[in-house]
């Protein structure tokens, strides 16, 4: 008797995460993680969160949470929605605008968690192919957003790591539906956003920002996110989402990091000096580094034998993100290459010397 999953969950392979090995030793640089910890002012709300009444249900609402984010981006607390993670975000967008058969649209190659969460929700797929300038043709972005119900655009973009302006977004928006920006790296960008673009006429209650706490706050172990958008869009996306979705230790320790921008700040900019250096010393290996705006790096090879050497840094106990991402058409060239996300000056020093190692031996 098969088993009575829906058909499109039949279909689709579910989307894959990066590796997280559980022992010790490793060096991770394949998630974007940051590497360095999150501010001694979350660590004491998570002391005195898990101290208080576990036993009773969080704030539903995260109003203490939505209070402090809605002061760094000069909006209203109605405008923000917190959520476990920026991915229940996303999925709380899908479930709120597109009905099976409504289409969405994505920059590829970006984050394929769009893809697979509109296959969920049996939407159909639109990817607007990036070209070798990692931009797209305006007047196809033109034809496919027009009728889309959502557009997702990451800003800087996963894995290449550049930004998109104002204008550029401008061609995503749909007639009738929405552009989601998804920030998750928006603070590693060279001018940090802090919702600039939704407080312009041309986007404002035609467009969602999406953030996460996993990136620039050192929160990833703590799953929190949320959107920022015009106070209608997000009462309406309250119909959605689950009656608590985030606990009270996760509200108490993202209000803490989200209100010490400084720690926040100076980490930042440890990243983006380690970022710098890495991109001098990449191309002394024989890699091609793009310019980035975001925590990771994304590269290639003369060689071309990415995988290899992905493998090659495994054998070592240092974990980078190999991906593969397939042309515009059967027979066209896709693109493959290694991100790298950007660690500590030591756990890099350990990157290019095993890099070295495992190149002297293709």
């Amino acid at each position: 008797m098969p088993l009575p999953f829906r058909t499109a969950i039949q279909q689709i392979g579910g989307y894959v995460p990066g590796e997280q090995p559980q022992a010790t030793g490793w060096i991770k640089l394949n998630t974007n993680e940051n590497p360095y910890p999150p501010s001694p002012k979350v660590v004491e709300a998570i002391q005195n969160a898990a101290t208080g009444r576990l036993n009773v249900y969080p704030d539903p609402m995260a109003r203490s949470f939505r209070k402090a984010a809605a002061a760094l981006f000069d909006v209203d607390p109605d405008c923000i929605l917190p959520a476990n993670g920026s991915d229940e975000n996303l999925t709380i967008l899908m479930r709120s605008f597109c009905d099976a058969g409504d289409a969405i649209v994505y920059p590829y190659p970006s984050y394929v968690l769009y893809e697979t969460l509109a296959k969920i929700q049996g939407c159909d797929v639109r990817r607007l192919h990036l070209n070798d300038q990692l931009n797209w043709d305006a007047g196809e972005a033109t034809d496919l957003c027009r009728s889309a119900k959502l557009t997702f655009v990451p800003n800087p973009n996963s894995p290449t790591g550049n930004c998109w302006t104002p204008d550029e977004l401008e061609q995503l928006l749909p007639d009738d539906g929405l552009l989601i920006l998804d920030e998750a790296y928006g603070d590693f960008a060279n001018t940090p956003h802090r919702g600039e673009l939704l407080k312009q006429p041309r986007f404002h209650q035609r467009m969602v920002v999406t953030r996460t706490l996993s990136k620039s706050y050192s929160l990833a172990g703590l799953r929190f996110g949320f959107s920022i958008a015009d106070e209608q869009l997000t009462q309406g996306m309250q119909k959605v989402k689950d009656s608590y979705n985030c606990d009270a230790i996760a509200i108490a320790a993202a209000t803490a990091a989200i209100e010490d921008q400084d720690w926040m700040l100076e980490n930042r900019g440890r990243i983006l000096a380690t970022r710098q250096r890495m991109a001098a010393e990449l191309p002394k290996l024989g890699f091609v580094a793009l310019p980035s705006q975001a925590n990771f790096l994304w590269t290639t090879h003369s060689s071309g034998r990415h995988k290899d050497i992905y493998e090659g840094l495994k054998q070592q106990q240092i974990l980078v993100r190999y991906m593969q991402f397939s042309g515009k058409s059967a027979d066209a060239e896709g693109l493959e290459g290694l991100r790298i996300t950007v660690g500590t000056d030591a756990e890099i020093d350990r990157l290019l010397q095993a890099l070295e190692t495992t190149i002297s031996r293709l």
